[in-house]
């Protein structure tokens, strides 16, 4: 079942400010004289100076705390600036929270003596029997290739998921899947990636510890079993959420990584409906170096979401998730399975069977019968096929990076709420206000 920040630029240094030099002793204008009446307007002249001396003193003394003002402002500006350009340098950078005003049950505090860096706790079995109550089944949430995942609860009351490996399967395929996940696990941090607390590996236990998504899968969701049906608004902005996750993989951690099983079930959602990618047992380090176009590597995956040129040539590019996100796509407009084995033949392959209905014209068919026909669904739905049919492009060279799917996405968001907005407006038909009709006639 992960947004670390972009590196931050060095501060830019200022040289000083210089109040001394800035505030220059004036040259004495007052030239002495051998002659007495000379004598005599010098003094007067130096008694008159020593009179103002207090005066200008405090003339001083205020001019310096004006510079002083000013001086410290323009640097506050410029720290501010300086944080701002941090802040923004990436838009998919995390964003910096307090961890102790975090909700209970996200990720232990600050202050819990079990906070460590991400990834960085050691857990040990005892404390682990004692989360999950010797593995109790009524605290499995999940399962999956790897094992049975577990709600769990540390002594801070902090809620855990606990991802236990399945003895009876473990083997040295099983262990480099386990070492890859929390290899890859411990170099990223994102809002939309599920957190990595920690891991156990003793004897033969294999243990991975990550961060509790109390909301259930995405694909929960689509089938109804949380309860209500998203809207499509929602299934747009978890849109949003994962393709800001992996070009964040791809661009911004520290390495680029493949996920290669981007899936509505290894996307988990918050109680607001946040989308947060998890399972990186199949994710890979991607190319890191110049001349280096992809990874000759076993095929890895879920059937229905593989990228076919990487299924028939073994190599592996970032452009692989790609094609996964497209697949995801449909899934989030159409409700539907990437495999519908209970539909008859021409619908079984539901990227196959939606791709042709859009290229048909008839986009609208595709729309989960559980969303109602609006002009901002219908209008989302082409827009969204749109990119889906360039994310599912035969050849990698053709596909959008999911950094531009990410941009596509923010404006069919932006779209999509104006429309939904001005259809919720009052229409002032003429049948609603008479006095139009009566103006006219």
């Amino acid at each position: 079942m992960q947004q670390r920040s972009s590196s931050q630029p060095g501060r830019h240094n200022k040289r000083p400010f210089d109040r001394g030099t800035f505030f220059a002793a004036t040259p004495n204008r007052w030239e002495t004289s051998r002659s007495s009446a000379a004598s005599l307007a010098s003094s007067a002249a130096t008694e008159r100076s020593a009179s103002s001396e207090p005066k200008r003193n405090l003339l001083k003394a205020f001019l310096n705390s004006i510079v002083a003002l000013f001086s410290s402002s323009k640097t506050a500006a410029a720290s501010l600036k300086s944080k701002a350009a941090r802040g923004l340098e990436s838009p998919y950078a995390t964003p910096v929270h307090d961890l102790r005003t975090s909700r209970k049950g996200a990720y232990p505090g600050r202050d819990s003596p079990r906070w460590k860096e991400p990834g960085m706790i050691q857990f040990t079995m005892g404390e682990i029997l004692k989360a999950t109550k010797n593995f109790s089944p009524t605290l499995k949430i999940g399962q999956g290739g790897f094992g049975i995942v577990y709600k769990g609860t540390l002594d801070d009351g902090s809620l855990i998921a606990i991802k236990r490996a399945k003895k009876a399967i473990y083997n040295s395929h099983l262990n480099v899947e386990f070492q890859s996940e929390i290899k890859v696990l411990g170099q990223i941090e994102h809002f939309n990636l599920v957190r990595f607390f920690g891991y156990l590996e003793e004897n033969e236990e294999r243990v991975i510890v990550v961060e509790y998504v109390p909301n259930g899968t995405l694909r929960d969701h689509l089938d109804g079993i949380q309860g209500n049906y998203l809207d499509l608004g929602a299934r747009l902005e978890i849109a949003v959420d994962v393709a800001h996750a992996v070009t964040y993989l791809h661009m911004y951690a520290d390495y680029p990584i493949i996920h290669r099983d981007i899936k509505s079930s290894n996307i988990l959602l918050t109680e607001n409906l946040r989308a947060k990618v998890a399972d990186f047992g199949f994710a890979r380090l991607g190319v890191n170096e110049a001349g280096v176009t992809h990874i000759s590597t076993q095929v890895k995956g879920t059937a229905g979401y593989l990228d076919p040129e990487y299924l028939r040539t073994f190599q592996l590019t970032d452009k692989s998730d790609v094609f996964s996100f497209g697949v995801l796509l449909v899934e989030l407009v159409s409700g539907r399975r990437p495999i519908e084995r209970k539909r008859e033949l021409k619908e079984r392959l539901t990227t196959k069977w939606a791709m042709k209905k859009f290229m048909q014209g008839k986009a609208i068919q595709i729309l989960d019968p559980n969303l109602p026909h609006t002009s901002a669904n219908n209008l989302a739905l082409e827009k969204i096929l749109e990119l889906a049919s360039q994310c599912l492009a035969p050849s990698r060279q053709t596909r959008p990076s999911m950094q531009n799917c990410a941009q596509i996405l923010w404006n069919i968001r932006k779209d999509y709420r104006e429309l939904l907005l001005s259809d919720s407006l009052p229409q002032f038909s003429h049948q609603r206000n008479p006095s139009i009709n009566s103006d006219k006639s």
